[in-house]
């Protein structure tokens, strides 16, 4: 099993799925607020946010399968799909009793799985914050970066991701702009990526973006977009990174678009990784916006 590095959040807990163990951070008690995390990161990138709600929230962060301390399977024992990954979220939620009520926190690939699962259970989810991510296809003009095109395309982008680590190591660097990392944070991001087995998923994220019809997400993909509005009339809070080269502002604008309502926040200085530029701010407005918009059968 992997170690993290010792400035990483202590294990929490798993949840055995068909065998394969899922790690999550289970903390706090009240209203059940879900932190998806995406690629290449892991529930670390929610110890702040965890540390600020939990007071007043149940705060569950998983790692999805190949990320994070979850188990790290080969292609023959696990389909690394946005489909599957859907489905580790319903078996996580039905199994530790969460069915009702939901909060998401949604970030890179955790907003596709995210507005995955919600798609399947509208009637569960209360409230949505969303970070640099995506629930829709490539907006209208937008091409994918030239990075994620030869990770997702070639064998040498294979290579340089699994046999280098080139993706987790240069997210450490390129996506945060305010500073740079502290090494033990950097270690901290790395620390589950230390081989050529442990990387899979690391290069199985990237080959699964839906650029075509012909690709396995894309139809799960279209289903979320073409249901974006059954979450229209609940309470949304967006915190974005502008200094994001993947998520950038016509991702945003797609937000905006298909959620008039939401409360935008624009973090002129802040890259991809939002929450290593600007946790505390972010942190107290995700605060600030669950207190102002309590749940029916919550306490006010």
């Amino acid at each position: 099993m992997v170690t993290a590095s010792p400035d990483a959040m202590p294990e929490g807990r798993y949840l055995d799925l068909g065998g394969l163990r899922l790690h999550y951070r289970d903390e706090g008690a009240g209203d059940p607020v879900v932190m998806l995390h995406g690629n290449p990161s892991w529930s670390y990138y929610y110890r702040g946010l965890i540390e600020t709600l939990a007071g007043r929230f149940r705060c569950i962060a998983p790692d999805h399968i190949g990320m994070g301390l979850s188990d790290k399977p080969g292609d023959d024992r696990y389909e690394y799909t946005l489909s599957r990954r859907a489905d580790d979220l319903e078996a996580l939620l039905d199994g530790i009793g969460v069915k009702s009520g939901v909060t998401l926190v949604l970030h890179d690939w955790g907003g596709m799985i995210g507005m995955a699962y919600a798609t399947r259970h509208p009637e569960r989810i209360g409230r949505i914050v969303v970070m640099n991510t995506a629930a829709f296809l490539m907006p209208r003009g937008k091409l994918l970066p030239w990075q994620l095109k030869l990770g997702r395309d070639s064998m040498l982008g294979a290579f340089l991701i699994r046999g280098l680590n080139a993706f987790a190591r240069g997210a450490a660097r390129l996506c945060v702009t305010k500073a740079p990392m502290p090494p033990r944070v950097r270690d901290a991001y790395l620390a589950p990526y230390d081989s050529w087995a442990n990387r899979i998923a690391t290069l199985r994220f990237v080959q699964d973006i839906p650029l075509s019809p012909r690709d396995k997400a894309y139809p799960v993909v279209k289903g979320v977009q073409d249901n974006l509005h059954r979450f229209a009339s609940l309470p949304m809070l967006i915190c974005w990174g502008m200094r994001d080269f993947v998520f950038d502002e016509p991702f945003l604008r797609e937000w905006e678009a298909r959620f008039p309502a939401a409360e935008v926040h624009r973090f002129a200085d802040a890259g991809h990784y939002v929450l290593e530029d600007e946790g505390p701010a972010v942190a107290a407005l995700a605060l600030d916006f669950l207190r102002r918009h309590p749940l029916a059968a919550s306490p006010s």
